[in-house]
């Protein structure tokens, strides 16, 4: 046997899309029901667990040899999901033990791989297979995966058996041949591309990552959640005694206490709430404020990190392998480690402790605003295990390195070289005057720093607007003079932008193959692949030249857009160049991820690893070893820095 292409049915009374998968098996009710495979590409087989079948002992030995091949869509969840089973049947030795990822191969990331979508069925529908899912699937899923809702009519149960309908369950049966079917066919369909070479050596490393999980300490999240509760009944029942109003959460009620009151809103979001409060006064104020405050309520992340948490305090599966399409970098589930709001207080320790300890009326003696505390603090939900430290090192600026080693802006890399300032240099070189962080000429440095943060990617004047320029006290009419004198300091940047939509164009017009800036365009059955310094190529679905909401010729691909819905979506040199940024920034993450692998990576989050490490492990190490710059990135000047701590949190 050289692969084995599985899908499987199960049931919990868990719900795996608030817990996830780690957390879904580990319910007492969990079972697989249906274990579907095609081995070596014969006709698929589906064994009825939960009717007493069992599963073949060759498929058993070859789900456990690494050097036999497993495919899955989506196959962290056929992985950990027998990796329950096996515990259970005695093959696997500890209640946290795992099947090994080696061997694994997920349809799914390799689908993401080539710009197509994650969901299997619009997968199969944009590759247009042959094996469709059978409509009644989800109904079928609903049915027997799910608890269901006690009734008379059912007699009173709370779960579904295929003896309660004899023809679903054969149904469901032959839908289980059909996915295997379909999976199978998908995975020969994207065969076809060239697999990116180290893509599965990557997935192994995420999957151990997400395998590991990190702790979560559950004592201080569950007193957060509680004082949460007591914050906000404190802060309605104040609302009320200033508005009178029943329900002052009530969007419309409040709406209309501030018409009475001479405030016409047309919103109360967060954004319009903080541009009211510039103008507000008195209880108009105080109301607006502490409507501000029942807002920021942190209730829902530190109960998701109760809904993921494993019976030894890890959450685990937080971390989606080649989620973006565009640029391969990772996206967060379940708890979102990729938003977590930051933290600035500087007594941090003393509030965090107040929290842990549940002393919440020195908590709101000490503090005005507790939902603000309570959001500072939940990044120090995370604690590693008794006895370590976390070692948190993060890659300084590597984005804007990255632009300006690959368009070859000298001065740029110059200043990264020496440890420079880069939004004084970035002024000083706009203005022509020196400009140093809070000396002569500092006032300047905002001019750069926005100029930095807003326009590497072809951005202009409402890129400026967006990113608030004109709140940090910049006049609008001086945004067009910091855009114009930005790209004038970097020309090399700018025709980086050209230069690469140039190359894309006239890929999709003429075929064969274009390069530039090291990076090489080339069109292969309706995509458009960029091959970035790494050797990984980015992929493009079905480029066309059409016309933009400008009315000019534009460069086009089909993916997924904000909505998730398969759409055209319309592209131009500075989104290319900040696609391959961010792709080149995430590749270089890998590389330092793999020099690292032994060292307990429990989290990572944008351009930062966390560790898991005794006390006497070496922080200049880690972060020597992830200033190291890939061999296929010469010239390239990488720095990160770090720090240890005793919970999650930002230096």
């Amino acid at each position: 046997m050289k692969y084995l292409d599985i899908d499987i049915e199960t049931y919990s009374s868990a719900d795996l899309k608030k817990c996830g998968v780690y957390r879904y098996t580990e319910a007492d009710d969990f079972e697989i029901l249906l274990f579907g495979y095609s081995a070596d590409g014969g006709e698929p087989v589906t064994v009825d667990l939960i009717g007493g079948e069992k599963i073949p002992e060759a498929v058993i030995e070859a789900i456990t040899d690494k050097n036999v091949l497993k495919s899955s869509y989506n196959a962290q969840f056929e992985r950990i999901c027998l990796s329950r089973l096996f515990r259970d049947m005695g093959l696997l030795k500890g209640e946290h033990e795992y099947l090994s990822p080696e061997g694994w191969r997920c349809s799914m990331v390799r689908a993401s791989s080539l710009g197509l979508p994650r969901s299997l069925a619009e997968v199969g529908r944009v590759l247009d297979t042959g094996n469709k899912k059978l409509s009644e699937g989800a109904a079928l899923i609903k049915y027997f995966c799910v608890p269901c809702r006690a009734t008379t009519k059912n007699g009173g149960r709370t779960r579904n058996y295929p003896r309660h309908w004899r023809a679903g369950w054969e149904n469901f049966k032959y839908y289980n041949q059909i996915d295997v079917l379909s999976e199978a066919e998908i995975r020969e369909k994207l065969s076809k591309y060239p697999e990116p070479e180290g893509l599965w050596e990557e997935y192994c490393i995420d999957q151990e990552i997400n395998d590991r999980g990190v702790r979560i300490d559950t004592e201080f999240v569950r007193n957060a959640i509680e004082a949460d509760r007591l914050s906000h009944a404190e802060i309605m029942e104040k609302l009320r005694e200033l508005t009178g109003l029943e329900n002052p959460g009530s969007v419309t009620q409040l709406k209309s206490w501030l018409s009475v009151n001479g405030i016409s809103a047309s919103s109360i979001n967060k954004d319009a709430v903080a541009e009211l409060l510039e103008s507000a006064e008195g209880n108009v104020a105080e109301v607006l404020r502490l409507r501000q405050q029942a807002s920021r309520s942190s209730t829902k992340k530190y109960e998701r990190m109760l809904d993921a948490v494993c019976s030894d305090e890890r959450a685990r599966g937080m971390f989606m392998f080649m989620s973006a399409t565009r640029t391969g970098r990772w996206a967060g589930k379940i708890i979102q480690l990729q938003n977590l709001p930051r933290n600035s207080m500087k007594d941090l320790e003393d509030a965090r402790l107040l929290v842990k300890h549940g002393n919440y009326n020195v908590l709101k003696h000490k503090y005005d605003n507790i939902p603000d505390v309570l959001s500072q603090l939940i990044r120090t939900s995370f604690i590693p295990e008794d006895g370590k430290l976390f070692y948190v090192s993060d890659f300084a600026q590597i984005e804007a390195r990255v632009i300006a080693w690959l368009a070859g802006e000298q001065w740029r890399m110059k200043v990264f070289e020496e440890n420079g300032d880069i939004y004084s240099a970035s002024a000083s070189k706009m203005f022509h005057v020196p400009v140093e962080k809070n000396g002569v000429n500092g006032e300047l440095r905002q001019k750069g720093k926005i100029a930095e943060l807003a326009l590497g990617f072809g951005g202009g004047f409402h890129a400026l607007q967006i990113m608030g320029a004109e709140k940090m006290g910049i006049p609008e009419e001086e945004l067009q003079e910091i855009v114009d004198e930005w790209r004038m300091a970097n020309p090399n940047i700018a025709n980086l932008w050209y230069d690469i939509e140039e190359a894309a164009t006239n890929t999709v017009l003429y075929g064969g193959s274009f390069e530039t800036h090291g990076i090489r365009f080339t069109l292969d059955s309706h995509i458009l692949f960029i091959t970035l310094p790494s050797g990984r190529k980015l992929a493009y679905v079905n480029p066309m030249i059409g016309i933009s909401r400008f009315g000019s010729d534009c460069l086009t691909y089909e993916a997924a857009g904000p909505s998730y819905k398969w759409e055209t979506i319309c592209t131009y040199g500075g989104k290319l160049t900040e696609n391959i940024v961010q792709a080149t920034a995430r590749d270089i993450l890998c590389y330092a991820m793999e020099k690292l692998r032994d060292m307990k990576i429990v989290m990572h989050v944008h351009d930062e690893l966390i560790f898991e490490c005794d006390p006497g492990t070496s922080l200049d190490d880690i972060c020597k070893k992830m200033s190291e710059t890939p061999p296929w990135a010469e010239g390239l000047k990488l720095s990160a820095a770090g720090y240890t701590t005793q919970y999650y949190m930002k230096d």
